[in-house]
């Protein structure tokens, strides 16, 4: 049984015993998601056309109270692999750091193996970033596979994968990837098993691009996260909804997106992060960094992958009613929450000199400030 950090009342620091989960779920209920019901009541009987939305606080998410409620404690009892084994499919010869910088970032959190799945190319160059990842070097690209091995070549990718995929708590997809056509082709296989599989999915970077193209992969499936930035938001919304992104209505086109693929949750990031899972809308706005060197994404994807894989776990322990909810939201927020937190201490000790490795090295205080080591 997993035992969850204590909830945050109104007059402080309040660390509930394992000992009293009602208590615990009912204070995470309220101050977290106390407004999920009424709002979807009210999407279901007024319908997208009619669904309104209040701007600001009302769209907050608790974002430490979630982050105190899915974070297990460290349990001596408990074996390696329990707190999350996360794989990252992507990294090719021109991309190597976007794999990494999502898979050391899951590790950093609290996650207890890392794996990459990529090509021969850039395997040995992340290797060499780091002995604590398990990097797999079986993706090809259109360049080494001749056309009629292409069929056998792809088959033999996804049976190493396969192999490999019941064990996995979550898949990022998607950091490094590239565009290369029978890459692009196997990870649509791999996608399709992970589905079947009912292994939750990250999808970033290069991933967005192959499922904006091929949105079958992922409709329908409510344990894939979409999580965009502007350029890839703006492609998505033109594909699926046929129009332009709209600022001023922005929660309701969240909301219809998310809807219309078919209740994917979808994390759009911008100044505020604001997620859908297509019957309600939280946003995370806390202070971030105003530095933007490249890989933050990277990190958040390998965040989300963490944080949705224990909520899993905590939702098959405890009251139904937070069984109930989406554990992909939850990863959404949690995510964000602790990505934004680790690059405000960054930059604030790097100003513009902050890289990606530094908010990385932040990401285990920032969860301890909020969920501290009893």
């Amino acid at each position: 049984m997993l035992i969850k950090h204590g909830i945050n009342s109104g007059f402080g620091a309040i660390y509930m015993l394992a000992s009293s989960p009602v208590l615990r779920r009912q204070q995470f209920l309220i101050r977290s998601l106390g407004d999920y019901s009424d709002q979807n009541t009210n999407t279901h009987q007024k319908g997208m056309q009619g669904t309104k939305f209040t701007s600001g606080a009302s769209l907050e998410a608790d974002a430490e109270n979630v982050l105190r409620a899915i974070t297990p404690t460290l349990d001596p009892n408990r074996h390696k692999g329990q707190a999350g084994k996360i794989a990252v499919i992507g990294g090719c010869r021109e991309y190597t750091g976007a794999p990494y910088f999502a898979a050391i970032s899951a590790l950093k959190i609290g996650a207890d193996l890392s794996h990459v799945f990529c090509t021969k190319d850039a395997a040995s160059v992340i290797k060499s970033y780091s002995p604590e990842l398990i990097v797999h070097p079986v993706l090809e690209e259109s360049y080494s596979v001749r056309d009629d091995e292409k069929g056998v070549i792809s088959g033999k990718v996804l049976a190493e994968v396969d192999k490999w995929l019941e064990r996995f708590d979550c898949l990022v997809i998607g950091p490094g990837l590239g565009r290369d056509p029978f890459l692009l082709d196997c990870v649509s296989k791999i996608i399709k098993l992970a589905r079947q599989s009912n292994v939750p999915i990250v999808i970033d970077g290069d991933g967005l691009f192959l499922v904006t193209n091929s949105l079958d992969l992922i409709s329908g499936y409510p344990l894939a996260v979409l999580t965009p930035n502007v350029n890839e938001y703006k492609r998505l919304v033109q594909k699926v909804l046929s129009c332009e992104v709209n600022d001023e209505e922005a929660h309701e086109q969240l909301l219809s997106l998310a809807k219309r693929i078919g209740g994917v949750t979808i994390l759009r990031k911008g100044k505020s992060d604001f997620i859908s899972d297509g019957e309600t809308v939280k946003s995370v706005s806390i202070y971030g960094s105003p530095r933007r060197c490249g890989g933050q994404g990277d990190i958040l994807s390998g965040s989300v992958a963490v944080f949705l894989s224990w909520a899993r776990h905590a939702m098959t322990d405890g009251d139904p009613s937070i069984s109930s909810k989406n554990p992909a939201t939850l990863g959404c927020i949690a995510g964000s929450a602790l990505m934004r937190k680790a690059a405000s201490l960054a930059f604030e000790n790097k100003k513009r000199a902050t890289l990606t490795t530094d908010i990385i090295e932040y990401l285990g205080r920032s969860l301890e400030d909020i969920c501290p080591v009893q």
